[in-house]
């Protein structure tokens, strides 16, 4: 299974970006959107598929997050 998660973008080198996960940094390809560092994208399969707004980004992180805390309890 693949999720498609909104990461940061930092900075932009041609069709390759660097994105921020919420605090994890990886490399993804940009060239399927129109975007510019500060966007906000959502990540699928190494590409950013869409552009989103930060608020949105923000609550799907958090909401990720809370998943994850709940299952290190399990």
């Amino acid at each position: 299974m693949c999720l498609a998660m909104p990461a940061k973008i930092l900075s932009i080198e041609g069709d390759q970006a660097e994105v921020d996960f919420g605090g994890a940094i990886r490399r993804t390809n940009v060239s399927m959107v129109e975007a510019e560092v500060g966007d906000y994208v959502i990540i699928h399969a190494g590409f950013a598929i869409q552009k989103i707004d930060e608020e949105e980004a923000m609550e799907t992180l958090r909401l990720w997050n809370e998943f994850l805390d709940s299952a290190e309890i399990a």
